[in-house]
């Protein structure tokens, strides 16, 4: 498949975001880059200074709902990928209804609980949709042993060796890392290029 064709493909997809902060932010900017047709976004939070070091906002959004934020950002990357917003703070039993319709779902949310809810809800409404998860984003390990999990319909990005550290508890660097390694399982789900092996990739 070439570039071209690559771009067309993504361009009919719909790729749907839960979570607009560190993870989420990033993964929609390279997805919008890449010529994603449509992101669903989904977070309920405002934009925070500190939220700058690891997150595509500005000093000038600061207070801004960031899923209203996102959407102008990646207006301005320049592709014409439409951005349905929905301000939302997802809660167990409501959390599938925002992505129904969208052909990949990815999980880029700040609570341990609060993602095991979520994929456990996604697989379970919608268990043939793939869904891009994350674990491991905290901390300052070099990300070496970063690899990407397969169970069905879920596709981990895991680093077991993360490192956690108190003083520092998430690295732009590290977070950006993540992001891309979800973002780029995404692209490869829509050109159809990842195949059934359920094993590690």
């Amino acid at each position: 498949m070439t570039e071209t064709e690559k771009r067309t493909a993504f361009g009919y997809a719909c790729v749907g975001i839960a979570g607009a902060g560190g993870l989420g932010s990033n993964v929609a900017m390279i997805l919008a880059r890449a010529g994603v047709g449509k992101l669903v976004l989904v977070d309920f939070d405002r934009v925070e200074k500190g939220n700058l070091s690891r997150q595509c906002f500005f000093s000038d959004q600061i207070g801004e709902l960031k899923v209203e934020a996102l959407r102008r950002n990646i207006g301005r990357v320049g592709y014409g990928t439409q951005v349905a917003t929905v301000n939302l703070m997802l809660e167990p039993g409501k959390m599938a209804a925002p992505f129904d319709g969208v052909d990949v779902s990815v999980e880029a949310l700040d609570s341990g609980d609060t993602k095991a809810a979520f994929i456990s809800e996604m697989l379970r409404r919608a268990p043939e949709r793939p869904l891009v998860a994350a674990s491991g984003v905290m901390g300052t390990g070099d990300g070496s042993s970063f690899h990407v999990r397969r169970v069905g319909a879920l596709f981990l990005v895991e680093d077991i060796n993360s490192n956690p550290c108190k003083a520092v508890a998430f690295v732009g660097s590290r977070v950006a890392l993540v992001a891309a390694w979800q973002a780029h399982v995404v692209l490869q789900i829509l050109a159809g290029v990842i195949d059934d092996d359920r094993g590690k990739r």
